[in-house]
């Protein structure tokens, strides 16, 4: 029964997830041409500050339940940063003859996501 439970509420947490990702990347290609995934970059960029920042504040400073962790970080979070589509945006870029963009989004993605998630725990921890 417990399983069930975590179940419905990651899938609860994983839509909300996919809305909020889809809002904020509509509204970053709203200020970004769409030439380049700006809107994805920055979702996984936010996403990986905010489960950073989130992974150390809700176990090291309050006793979130595991299902409320479940929830925002494996639901929310999950379904709100992207692999998947930030690989199709990279290979469309390199289908596209973009290979100088194509690479410049992968190191972006690779290096701002995990300086953020680092940030994102630094911050849990000093808040």
């Amino acid at each position: 029964m417990m399983f069930l439970r975590y179940s419905l509420w990651v899938a609860l947490g994983g839509a909300l997830g996919a809305v909020f990702r889809f809002w904020v990347a509509e509204c970053v290609h709203v200020f970004f041409e769409r030439g380049f995934p700006y809107g994805t970059l920055f979702v996984n960029v936010l996403g990986s500050f905010l489960m950073g920042f989130l992974s150390f504040y809700l176990f090291h400073r309050f006793s979130f339940s595991a299902v409320t962790r479940s929830f925002l970080l494996i639901g929310l979070l999950g379904a709100f940063t992207t692999f998947s589509t930030f690989s199709l945006d990279t290979v469309n870029l390199f289908i596209s003859g973009r290979l100088g963009l194509g690479l410049l989004y992968v190191g972006l993605s690779v290096l701002l996501c995990v300086f953020f998630a680092g940030l994102g725990m630094w911050l849990g921890e000093v808040i």
